[in-house]
């Protein structure tokens, strides 16, 4: 269509029957067609990654959903002292989103290629009160995730990357996913591209180094090990039926990931649900320099949609670039369709 990404994958998953269908080219200059094992910034959908973590440590009673910034974290705001874990994870915590200060601009102008330490990114907003009172309303914060993050740093002792590694990644077998330092992928990987008509594509893939987003949009992966990562997110295989129950007992009705997915979305605890037309499936979506993503499967975990696109489009979108992102949420809706109603 008029505007459209330069590429596309989907995969779908019903049991153990995997397809997998592109669109369009992973890299423009070179005519290479996008692959399920092609590296690409997930985006927000790295919230999902740090939310397992936690869970899993939750499961192992190294964290618990009622842990606060006070008690894990006590360097932080006093007046966010009383906010807790549960409430990080389910963005009613009403700290402010880092994305939005002054600061956070001046720090990242300051120097682009090289990201400021994660507690570096939260002390742009430390002289801010909270939003709202905790637990009282849904913002979505990029902060939340970054404190989630430095919460599984304090318990586990462990830098979050490898955290994330011993708690997820590996357990899963999920061996090209990873939160890297540097901001170039490993190959082969998805170009990114930003696209202005009547100007020409311009390759982005090097636009946003991994740790400016860092627990909250800074993990790599690939369509495939995004499809096996839901389906065990989803299916309860990281953490037991009681925390499955705890994260999937609260869902906020409009809540939205950025950007939206299909249907009708709710939040709870690093997941969303898509209410459809074809039914309802649990997962994430993402958007950042040159990617827009969704990951979603159903409640057992056995039936699963990925889509990738190299371009990022989102609800805030205006014009023709809004009809691109309806025709991306047309695109995961036929595969989530696909996955619900496969045989």
């Amino acid at each position: 269509m008029p505007g459209g990404p330069p590429g596309a994958i989907a995969v779908v998953q019903v049991g153990d029957r995997r397809t997998v269908h592109t669109a369009g080219y992973a890299d423009v200059a070179k005519k290479t067609r996008p692959t399920a094992d092609d590296s690409m910034r997930i985006a927000s959908v790295a919230k999902a990654f740090s939310g397992a973590t936690a869970l899993a440590l939750v499961q192992a009673g190294k964290l618990s959903l009622d842990s606060t910034l006070g008690r894990v974290l006590p360097q932080q705001p006093k007046a966010w002292s009383a906010v807790t874990l549960r409430q990080l994870l389910s963005h009613t915590s009403g700290v402010p989103d880092f994305l939005g200060s002054p600061k956070f601009a001046e720090l990242y102008q300051r120097d682009p290629d090289h990201p400021a330490k994660p507690a570096a990114l939260i002390a742009t907003i430390a002289d801010q009160p909270l939003a709202f009172p905790a637990g009282t309303r849904y913002a979505y914060s990029n902060s939340d995730n970054i404190l989630v993050g430095l919460m599984i740093e304090r318990v586990t002792g462990q830098p979050y990357a490898q955290a994330l590694s011993t708690w997820v990644l590996r357990p899963l077998g999920l061996a090209h996913t990873s939160l890297p330092s540097a901001i170039e992928l490993p190959a082969p990987y998805i170009h990114g591209y930003d696209w202005a008509p009547p100007a020409p594509l311009e390759d982005v893939t090097g636009g946003l180094a991994p740790g400016w987003a860092w627990a909250s949009g800074g993990v790599v992966s690939t369509p495939a090990d995004l499809t096996t990562f839901v389906r065990a997110y989803v299916g309860g295989k990281l953490f037991g039926s009681k925390v499955r129950a705890a994260q999937q007992d609260l869902f906020i009705p409009a809540g939205e990931s950025g950007p939206p997915g299909p249907g009708f979305n709710s939040a709870s605890m690093a997941l969303f649900r898509y209410q459809t037309e074809c039914g309802t499936v649990y997962g994430h979506t993402g958007n950042t320099v040159g990617y827009t993503q969704f990951i979603a499967a159903s409640p057992d975990g056995t039936r699963s949609a990925t889509v990738s696109i190299n371009l990022q489009r989102t609800d805030k979108s205006q014009d023709q670039d809004a009809a691109v992102f309806t025709g991306l949420q047309r695109a995961e809706l036929a595969a989530v369709c696909m996955a619900l109603d496969g045989a």
